[in-house]
């Protein structure tokens, strides 16, 4: 268990936060999602009320090393401000640290904020040796006297601004790392039984990892998105030009015969809504995904039928716990979203009566944001790749660096 910052005194101190302020922002400069702002308000705010200095720090999107005004954290500062109700000092500096960010960050009184420009305006920041992000990461600590982190989306990178600054600072977590370890952590080694996994997505060699862990993990592992039809087609049912993963056609077939030999219930689309193009309007039909039966030639797999969301939301209703990571087709288009959304009403409707819930990030935090679902979730995660390796038993760096209770 990683200290948080309740177990240190941070009255009077400069403490560097990172977080994980990397929010869609439109060509107007408005940001059209805030969640990852809001998860990381309540370290702020306890910051605050406990009188510490204040300094942020963030990447946004991928400027490549180099000072780029496009992703700038100017409208994240202007954001900020709004939830706050006052000020947080920034200016565009696109070194990120010169005299008169030093300035600003050594007369900070207590309960006073500021928030640096994009950290990956600097190439060091993602320098693959540590020692070539060392002189920066040294640069960034120099302004504060503990570290915290709070970026569990980027605690799976090892850059300067989440892991290297740990090197020179004390370091602990903030709230929303400790409810992302908490919740997954629990899901993963504590959960309450019978304990569902939800897996969709496009390739089966993306998660071969994760679908292990959770066969070791989960009693039932319901498998749809894209990646269900590599599973299907290695029992002999026909996919037609559905998302196929040549590569991993033998992985899946030794993945369900572990899944067997183990005693789990490992179920895959008995029914499949396919169509002849890419496309929302495309004409669609269902059909069984029992061998030899599937989908035919010209058409391709988009979602899960009918009959295959039936069984899946019985499944969901008896579980205890439940771990969801991909969606069920493709959701972004409202003809297809149809069984993604059933399944995240399902488990909306299983957290009301109790059941634990834990969307993995990605692109089913997506979906569920998109259906006005995430918050009858018990927890939606901020992390993407952060979720997934940490899922597969990965130590993920910005994690490890944190001091121990």
């Amino acid at each position: 268990m990683k200290k948080t910052v309740r177990d240190i005194d941070v009255h009077n101190k400069t403490v560097l936060v990172r977080c994980d302020f990397n929010v869609p922002i439109d060509e107007a400069g408005k940001i059209t999602d805030d969640t990852r702002i809001t998860g990381a308000m309540p370290t702020i705010e306890y910051l605050i009320a406990q009188g510490a200095k204040i300094i942020l720090m963030s990447h946004l999107g991928r400027p490549d090393g180099k000072a780029d005004p496009k992703y700038s954290l100017a409208p994240v500062a202007a954001d900020l401000s709004k939830k706050l109700g006052r000020p947080v000092w920034f200016e565009s500096v696109p070194e990120i640290i010169n005299d008169a960010v030093k300035a600003k960050a050594a007369s900070l009184a207590p309960g006073e904020v500021m928030l640096l420009e994009n950290t990956r305006f600097r190439p060091e920041e993602e320098a693959k040796d540590s020692a070539a992000q060392a002189p920066y990461a040294k640069e960034l600590a120099s302004l504060a006297d503990i570290f915290v982190n709070d970026a569990f989306g980027s605690a799976h990178r090892r850059h300067a601004s989440t892991a290297g600054v740990a090197d020179y600072l004390p370091a602990v977590t903030g709230f929303l790392m400790e409810k992302e370890l908490k919740f997954l952590g629990e899901a993963l080694n504590d959960p309450k039984r019978p304990f569902v996994a939800i897996l969709g997505g496009a390739k089966v060699a993306d998660k071969i990892k994760v679908i292990e862990t959770l066969i070791e993990k989960a009693d039932t592992l319901l498998i749809g998105g894209g990646m269900a039809y590599t599973f299907l087609k290695s029992e002999g049912c026909e996919i037609g030009r559905s998302l196929l993963d040549e590569d991993g056609l033998a992985l899946a077939a030794q993945l369900m015969e572990k899944a067997k030999t183990a005693g789990k219930a490992f179920l895959l689309p008995t029914d499949a809504v396919a169509a002849d193009a890419f496309e929302n309007d495309a004409p669609s039909a269902v059909y069984e995904m029992t061998p030899p039966g599937g989908i035919p030639g010209e058409r391709m797999g988009l979602d899960i039928g009918p009959e295959t969301i039936d069984i899946f939301t019985q499944e969901i209703k008896k579980a205890s716990t439940i771990l969801w990571n991909g969606p069920m087709g493709v959701f972004e288009m409202p003809a297809f979203a149809v069984g993604t959304r059933a399944i995240a009403e399902a488990m909306a409707e299983a957290t009301d009566a109790g059941t634990v819930t834990v969307i993995g990030g990605g692109d089913s935090a997506a979906a569920v944001a998109q259906f006005g679902l995430s918050d009858r979730m018990s927890h939606v995660s901020t992390g993407g790749g952060a979720s997934l390796e940490f899922l597969e038993g990965l130590p993920l760096p910005g994690v490890e660096v944190c001091e121990d209770k």
